[in-house]
């Protein structure tokens, strides 16, 4: 960025623009005799064309954090001092530097020009560098759940030598949901949603936030990582009831007669399906019907004894790679029978030699 300092000298109507000095390249930079590391280093600015170091004396955080966000190096770690960097060259150009911590540039902060300071008190900075996101995997092929169960998130970030928390995010919510500590050396976390609920389906994302040793005022936070979407399904235990002619007792349904069997639940989930289950003494007998709707209805037109039995209704849902299935409803017992009226008529078909044995009434 250039910096141009301009003097205006006013000559009655005539005004004289003097360009002191412009400069394109940086006038701050971290020195550091290591290799490899931009965002450490001793403290240095430019005077003209010469480098000069900056004093300890009056170095503060947010000092600190002015060359962090000029280098584009992050946020503060560590003010230590510059002699950990190796000797430096050149005058000790400032002390008593005070800055608010919201400039952009260490020369827009006030300062005092040195003259007491030696190199034994250069200022340093430990800044966490340009922080990378994370990046966030689910510890499951499956994206959707249901109510009550748990959903394990695996976030991790690089390495660092300080205090790390990881924080687990839903898209649109501002506060985290989860929030794990840790140690120095450990570069990933577990992020454990549990207890589902309906409100959690959603897109999930996780940060990670570094502490500096010297107090929450000199954390950041990393950018998110990417964004992995969960469904929730609430499967509750159907409902179930019959319908039969209205001359039949209650539990009962004359033979030959039609009964229907009706399955009904809430919510309703793209796939469902009701499962009707008869169990009798010599089986189970399954059918099956697509639950385009909250209720669906069993039809059977012919009532037998092979109708006989308890039924039980079930929901069914298959999402992904995933299948859902409730609880079974009560048990409905429906009990075939035939009417007097039929079996006297019946009866009248009969020889009268096996009259006395199956029409005994």
């Amino acid at each position: 960025m250039s910096r141009i300092l301009l003097g205006l000298v006013m000559l009655g109507c005539n005004v004289a623009v003097e360009d002191v000095h412009a400069f394109d390249d940086p006038i701050t930079r971290l020195v550091n005799d290591r290799q490899g590391e931009r965002c450490s280093g001793r403290v240095e600015v430019r005077h003209g064309h010469q480098w000069g170091t900056v004093c300890q004396q009056g170095w503060d955080l947010e000092d600190a954090a002015v060359v962090c966000r000029e280098l584009n190096c992050g946020f503060v770690l560590d003010i230590p001092s510059g002699a950990r960097f190796g000797r430096a060259g050149g005058e000790v150009l400032w002390r008593d530097v005070k800055c608010s911590g919201d400039e952009f540039a260490l020369d827009l902060c006030e300062r005092t020009l040195n003259d007491v300071c030696t190199h034994s008190e250069d200022a340093g900075v430990e800044c966490t560098g340009k922080l990378p996101a994370p990046t966030l995997s689910i510890q499951s092929r499956f994206y959707a759940y249901s109510t009550g169960e748990a959903v394990h998130f695996k976030c991790t970030a690089p390495y660092w030598q300080s205090v790390i928390d990881f924080h687990l995010y839903k898209r649109g919510v501002d506060t985290p949901l989860v929030t794990q500590r840790a140690d120095p050396r450990q570069m990933m976390v577990d992020l454990t949603l549990s207890d589902l609920e309906i409100s959690h389906q959603g897109s999930y994302s996780c940060l990670y936030r570094i502490h500096s040793k010297l107090g929450n005022s000199a954390s950041g936070n990393s950018p998110h990582s990417n964004f992995i979407n969960i469904t929730v399904l609430e499967i509750h235990t159907p409902q179930i009831w019959y319908n039969t002619s209205p001359e039949a007792r209650p539990g009962w349904v004359t033979r030959g007669h039609g009964f229907n069997v009706t399955c009904s639940t809430q919510p309703q989930y793209p796939g469902g399906s009701f499962q009707l289950r008869l169990i009798r003494p010599n089986g189970t007998v399954r059918h099956s019907l697509p639950a385009l709707a909250p209720s669906v209805t069993f039809t059977f037109s012919n009532a037998q004894s092979n109708n006989e039995g308890y039924y039980c209704c079930l929901y069914k849902v298959q999402t992904g790679e995933r299948t859902f299935i409730s609880r079974e409803s009560q048990p409905l017992p429906i009990s075939i029978r035939v009417t007097y009226a039929r079996l006297l008529q019946s009866c009248t078909l009969l020889k009268p030699s096996k009259l006395a044995l199956i029409c005994n009434f």
